[in-house]
């Protein structure tokens, strides 16, 4: 069967009777990862997002390229109760995705939501539990046997471990960390039994495809069967690559890595030959492994990349890793028990794959115990080494590697000789305990305005960075701010698009023996200055001169900090991500149309305008802009025989939101499109969304305050 949306009977049924069953879901913003988490313990949407109109990403990175990374993923809980393996999981391998009720998704939740936490004070969501800059926390239990609210069985779902699962998640928008998601879970027994040889699975189907050349799920199994997989024993993580589904479009890694796990024992990782037992105060010999396993989606009849369908089997996969297996490197030239290809071979080749990375085994999960496993989506650009993606060489992965180190390091946190044991020297916040991600700390992203004039960008910032203390130093060690601009024509030219920076400024403290120590003068105001509605006093202006009328720049402007020589730490920036406007050049609004008169560009229009790029709904991707237009006003256009095609109107707030270019080419939150408030763009649609032929056609412009009226007109030739 296809991975396709189905719409299935029980969940039809399910809907009718109005369950108490809550499905909540969102989507990471802060990073530079697009991953949808669900308040059930499912990650990625099936790339529903993308068929029922929202848009909604499953596991897109860069944000905003439309390249995706995943179909779904899931946690999987299993043990040993009273002799028989039992297996709770969030999700499996299925066509549909997720859907209440179905075999498979076997966690609940009743009238729970996903909350939303910020470390960041600005933010709506700012709390003191927050740990990221977007946590979003869920609690959820697979003791339901019926769905909430009804008389609905869950599907083969007659023997629960009884267990309720805590989730966090947590991503940052700093620049070293911006390519990840951490998944924090902690897994509570709450059945009268002990579980033994418990084992905790992150398991995942990842297919990385760019949904701008081939959209999702264009093909059937077409569509997922070009993907590679691997495992990197020493990073303990799995990956997938992009084998040969849209070479040149697809150049990036993902990957599902464990990073630690601890429970009334201590603290548990494969690299630590002897762990810490907190319960008697002594080392012991920890046989705590992290198994791999990877099956082709619907094999039931391959020997060992099966799709297990059972308690046991999945339990199996849990326990027994690919990874362990002698063949797992080894082919028949070496050893007669494999087979022609080495394991790790076989799984790089082209496939539609679901892999699975488990740990264990936790050896008495008690009633009323606690386990914590935490675990990353890691995800990376290739590094281009001239070969083929197929080939997944280790320079290929160089940068994937060093992100998935990221990670880790975000999860010691104050663990720096990672043992489980805060040792002398490591307690940084003082209380006696491992507090983990800590990260070291950029200065905060400055507070940034941007004013688009014509011809140029003013961009105006505060002085908050200044003030940001590093947790890891407990100093201001601000540096200096940085400006970046987007190279032209930089969301056209090619798919995905290429967001690439390029500084164009830097202004640094003077006199202090760090950077270029330029100084802040040429920069800073007489006065701060502040706008209307806007509470911010902006203390700095650069103006960007020369800008193209109606093309499109991003801009950000980023703090940067001295480092930390003793703490061998590099100087660290702010991401650009964090304050990055779209911004389009034009006319201010006007006051006289009789002596601003408006005006269409470019006129004549010539269809494939060098603007309007490429994209899978090329006629709703065109435009033309009216310009010298006064702050208020309704436009209208006719045909020479005065037929109306369209009518819309203008304010001076206009973001660029009533027109399909923004939402495929502009910022992802039409919010951050800045315009000048004296142009609009039109689509070229009539108001039935209907394409124009050629010719002349006739326009006006009603000013709503004063009533005037201006008649033109413009040309179409395609």
């Amino acid at each position: 069967m296809n991975k396709c949306i189905l719409i299935l009977s029980t969940a039809l049924l399910i809907n009718q009777l109005g369950f108490s069953q809550s499905f909540d879901e969102k989507t990471t913003t802060a990073s530079r990862v697009r991953l949808n988490v669900s308040n059930l313990g499912t990650f990625g949407n099936a790339f529903r997002g993308y068929r029922d109109g929202t848009g909604d990403p499953s596991c897109e990175f860069p944000a905003g390229s439309g390249v995706e990374h995943l179909f779904e993923s899931g946690i999987w809980v299993g043990g040993i109760v009273n002799g028989q393996a039992l297996v709770s999981t969030s999700a499996i391998d299925a066509s549909q995705g997720y859907s209440t009720g179905r075999s498979g998704f076997e966690f609940t939740t009743e009238n729970g939501v996903l909350e939303e936490r910020s470390s960041l004070f600005d933010s709506p969501f700012f709390s003191n539990n927050a740990v990221s800059h977007q946590d979003y926390v869920a609690t959820f239990t697979d003791r339901n046997i019926l769905v909430p609210g009804t008389q609905i069985p869950i599907q083969n779902h007659d023997n629960p471990l009884f267990v309720d699962v805590q989730m966090e998640t947590y991503n940052w928008n700093y620049t070293f960390s911006d390519f990840f998601v951490i998944m924090n879970f902690s897994v509570i027994n709450r059945s009268p039994n002990t579980i033994e040889d418990a084992y905790f699975s992150f398991w995942a189907n990842t297919v990385i495809r760019n949904i701008n050349v081939t959209p999702a799920g264009q093909g059937g199994s077409a569509f997922y069967n070009k993907g590679g997989n691997g495992y990197v024993d020493s990073l303990l993580m799995s990956y997938c690559f992009d084998h040969s589904g849209d070479p040149g479009f697809t150049d990036s890694y993902v990957g599902q890595k464990f990073l630690g796990a601890e429970d009334k024992i201590g603290f548990h990782h494969p690299s630590i030959d002897s762990a810490f037992n907190k319960e008697t105060g002594s080392f012991y010999i920890d046989n705590f492994e992290t198994t791999y396993n990877a099956w082709q989606f619907n094999s039931s009849t391959d020997p060992v990349f099966f799709q297990p369908t059972s308690d046991a089997q999945r339990y199996i996969k849990q326990t027994s890793g690919l990874n362990e297996s002698p063949c797992w490197l080894q082919d028949g030239s070496s050893n007669p028990s494999c087979g022609a290809t080495s394991l790790k071979a076989q799984l790089k080749l082209a496939g539609n794959r679901s892999d699975l990375v488990s740990v264990g085994p936790f050896v008495d999960f008690a009633p009323g115990d606690t386990i914590n496993i935490v675990y990353a989506f890691v995800l990376a650009d290739k590094k281009d080494d001239g070969l083929p993606n197929s080939d997944d060489t280790e320079e290929q992965k160089e940068i994937f590697y060093a992100n998935a180190e990221w990670a880790q390091t975000a999860y010691n946190g104050e663990d720096v000789n990672f043992n489980g044991i805060l040792d002398p020297g490591e307690d940084i916040d003082g209380d006696g305990e491992i507090t983990r991600y800590i990260l070291p700390t950029p200065p905060d992203a400055p507070k940034t305005r941007i004013e688009a004039k014509d011809g140029s960008i003013d961009v105006y910032w505060s002085n908050n960075s200044e003030y940001s203390v590093d947790p890891i130093t407990q100093e201001q060690d601000f540096e200096g701010y940085r400006l970046y601009l987007s190279k032209l024509g930089f969301d056209v030219v090619q798919t995905p698009p290429n967001l690439e920076y390029v500084r164009f400024g830097q202004y640094d403290l003077p006199a202090n023996g760090y950077s270029f120590e330029t100084g802040l003068d040429s920069i800073v105001l007489p006065e701060p200055v502040m706008f209307d509605g806007d509470t911010t006093s902006y203390f700095y202006k650069y103006t960007i001169p020369n800008t193209l009328n109606g093309w499109q720049y991003a801009v950000a402007v980023t703090a940067f900090d001295r480092g930390n020589e003793e703490n061998n730490l590099e100087s660290l920036e702010s991401a650009p991500s964090a304050n990055s406007f779209r911004v389009f050049s034009g006319k201010r609004p006007v006051t006289d149309m009789e002596k601003n008169e408006p005006f269409v560009y470019p006129n004549p229009y010539y269809a494939g305008a060098s603007w309007e790029g490429t994209s899978n709904f090329q006629e709703e991707s065109r435009k033309l802009v009216f310009a010298n237009l006064p702050a208020e006003c309704v436009i209208r256009v006719f045909t020479v025989a005065g037929d109306l095609i369209d009518e819309f109107e203008h304010n001076g707030r206009y973001n660029g939101s009533d027109t399909r270019w923004f939402r495929t080419f502009g910022a992802e939150d039409s919010e951050d499109n800045e315009f000048s408030g004296g142009e609009h763009a039109w689509d070229l649609l009539s108001e039935e969304s209907q394409i124009i032929a050629r010719g002349v056609y006739l326009f006006t412009v009603e000013d709503k305050d004063s009533g005037e009226l201006f008649k033109g007109k413009f040309l179409v030739i395609k």
